[in-house]
């Protein structure tokens, strides 16, 4: 039974369609293509010539810089010059010498520099790259849209962790309705995929039913992320309070959020995160996560601002040398397996779960690449 609080939520939405969005079976065909050829085909590589370094996911960082000040975010308020285009081509041209197709850009808020995304998408798109494009939607325009379809764009992101907006959390759905409802019109013109990025917060149980059921009627995916606090310290973050639970209460409020979400996944919405994934946040907000199998460093992988390497967003700052686009990996297994020892149970990345989720096996992998196409299929979750 759906609680109240999501309902309440839903009916303030008096503007959202009810009817979904159909797509042509070329839409379909063509997403399934993009899908197996960037994620499945350089995975059955990576595993033919597993003593080689090649990931199947790399993770660009464009910016640090942003437009918001979300209190969870320990990258807010870093006003450096962001990658050059120079870096970011020659970060695109290492990554297809070393077999790896999804280019996934992080931030700090990409669309800061709109010219630049345009510039670098058309240039991965070009060298066969899946490109993935996260944002708080708030810079997204008509023509930006349009230009990055163009462009080649495989993924939209959008960040939004409530439907009104409150005190921490700005990033709101009636906030960027208009931008959103053109992004979903022009899926069919432009073959890209868009999606609702959903943090969930002590704060935000019923912005998350409601966020989901928005997606649901507008036929987009959700990828959801539990409230995680950095893995290191960074000196200038003040925001360690937002991601303690303060008592029981919000224990079973995430619970309940969480079992509905599972329920949602099993009824047929479509979600980036598995079954598991989502049952396992209840044991990381409980700080009782085992140790699980993390393949950041060795499937996936991030490149800073500079061209140099780190196994994942969470271990940005870190002081290791993990090497860069000129000189190389140096992702020390033996250092890599006591940094996740160490790390795992205080992380539950969604993106490097589920990179560790589907390459369990190939059908794990076929079922991923299909969920690209058509949301569920193989009984994904």
């Amino acid at each position: 039974m759906e609680s109240n609080g999501a309902n309440e939520g839903l009916n303030r939405l008096t503007y959202f369609s009810r009817t979904k969005k159909k797509h042509n079976s070329r839409y379909h065909l063509k997403n399934f293509a993009r899908a197996y050829n960037s994620w499945l085909m350089p995975y059955i590589r990576s595993r033919i010539y597993s003593k080689e370094f090649r990931p199947i996911l790399c993770y660009l960082y464009t910016d640090l810089n942003c437009n918001l000040d979300c209190h969870y975010c320990y990258s807010r308020g870093r006003k450096i010059p962001g990658m050059t285009t120079k870096t970011a081509k020659d970060a695109i041209d290492w990554l297809q010498n070393v077999g790896c197709r999804v280019l996934a850009y992080m931030g700090g808020e990409p669309l800061i520099r709109k010219d630049f995304i345009i510039e670098i998408t058309r240039y991965a798109v070009e060298r066969g790259f899946f490109v993935y494009l996260p944002t708080n939607g708030i810079l997204l325009d008509a023509p930006f849209i349009d230009e990055i379809g163009k462009a080649g764009v495989s993924t939209i992101n959008l960040a939004v962790d409530s439907v009104n907006g409150f005190d921490g959390i700005p990033k709101s759905f009636d906030r960027i309705k208009p931008q959103f409802e053109y992004l979903v019109q022009q899926e069919k013109e432009h073959d890209y995929i868009a999606f609702f990025n959903i943090n969930i917060t002590k704060d935000n149980s019923t912005d998350v039913k409601a966020l989901t059921e928005i997606a649901h009627e507008y036929g987009i995916a959700t990828d959801y992320h539990i409230n995680e606090p950095p893995l290191i310290a960074y000196d200038d973050f003040e925001g360690n309070d937002v991601f303690q639970l303060e008592n029981e209460n919000q224990f079973r409020e995430i619970d309940a959020v969480i079992d509905w979400l599972v329920q949602k996944n099993l009824k047929g919405y479509t979600m980036v995160n598995s079954i598991e994934h989502l049952k396992l946040m209840k044991d990381f907000i409980r700080h009782r996560l085992a140790p699980w199998p993390c393949r950041a460093g060795e499937l996936s992988m991030v490149i800073r601002l500079d061209g140099s390497f780190a196994p994942c967003f969470e271990l940005y700052g870190t002081r290791e040398d993990w090497g860069d686009i000129y000189r190389g990996p140096r992702f020390d297994p033996v250092i890599l397996a006591e940094r996740k020892r160490e790390c795992s149970p205080r992380c539950l990345s969604t993106c490097n779960f589920q990179v560790n989720h589907y390459t369990q096996s190939f059908l794990y992998s076929l079922q991923w690449v299909a969920k690209h196409a058509y949301g569920r299929f193989f009984g994904v979750s």
